[in-house]
């Protein structure tokens, strides 16, 4: 079991970063413009101020990715190509239309007709938990240089267990996040109704986990020996 201490030696490529980069505006642009259509409205200032901040973080991170790590950001590019793993055919689906279902009636609820009164003190807390997940995706990407989007030994890359970072304290730290995040969007963009969708979705990366948890233990040299020392999976102390 080893430690990974230097990023896998491999140069940029502007040419794919600029693509890469384009494909992410446009993603973005996309959003804007099917939550602004549900909300019928431009003046919803928690769903703009959340849209501003996602927009400027998802270039921030996808160029700081780009020049810290171009194999991680190529592995995570390749992705939808790579879903290599029986259990990911279904769940990687659902995750994303849950997502979609997520952002659908946090929008409606938010910014449309108001099912939800959400208190300023639960909107601060959604922002804060959004902030967690914004802090715990970078510190993954800089200790893990193998943290693809899906479950795949990467022998490709010379794959071996991390051990560093936040992956002494959780085997799965990205998911902990995300799911952290299945929270806070929600409270930040005020609707109560969205947690149903966002509960929905950290059950299905619990599941993820766990699937994801059996084929490492089955697949990667050292990971047995990690889990004992490292004994829980999502949350300290509990799973």
């Amino acid at each position: 079991m080893a430690q990974h201490t230097s990023k896998q030696r491999e140069k940029r490529n502007p040419l794919y970063s600029l693509v890469d980069f384009i494909k992410v505006i446009v993603i973005l642009a996309i959003l804007v413009g099917f939550m602004a259509l549900i909300a019928g409205r431009w003046d919803w200032i928690a769903g703009w101020t959340f849209l501003g901040a996602f927009t400027v973080y998802s270039l921030v991170l996808f160029g700081w990715l780009s020049s810290i790590d171009p194999g991680l950001a190529r592995e995570r590019r390749q992705d939808a190509n790579e879903r290599n793993q029986p259990y990911e055919r279904v769940i990687i689906p659902m995750m994303v239309m849950l997502e979609l279902a997520l952002l659908v009636v946090a929008t409606l609820d938010g910014g449309r007709f108001g099912w939800s009164t959400v208190p300023v003190w639960a909107r601060v807390i959604g922002w804060m938990l959004l902030a967690v997940t914004g802090a715990i995706l970078p510190w993954v990407f800089r200790t893990n240089t193998f943290a693809s989007g899906v479950g795949r030994i990467q022998d490709d890359r010379e794959h071996h267990v991390i051990i560093g970072g936040p992956y002494r304290y959780v085997r799965h730290p990205m998911y902990a996040g995300v799911i952290v995040g299945f929270i806070g969007l929600p409270l930040s963009l005020g609707s109560w109704w969205a947690l149903i969708p966002g509960g929905l979705l950290i059950l299905t990366f619990i599941y993820r986990t766990w699937q994801e948890d059996r084929f490492l233990t089955a697949s990667l040299p050292g990971y047995v020996v990690y889990a004992q020392q490292t004994r829980y999976r999502l949350l300290p102390g509990i799973w």
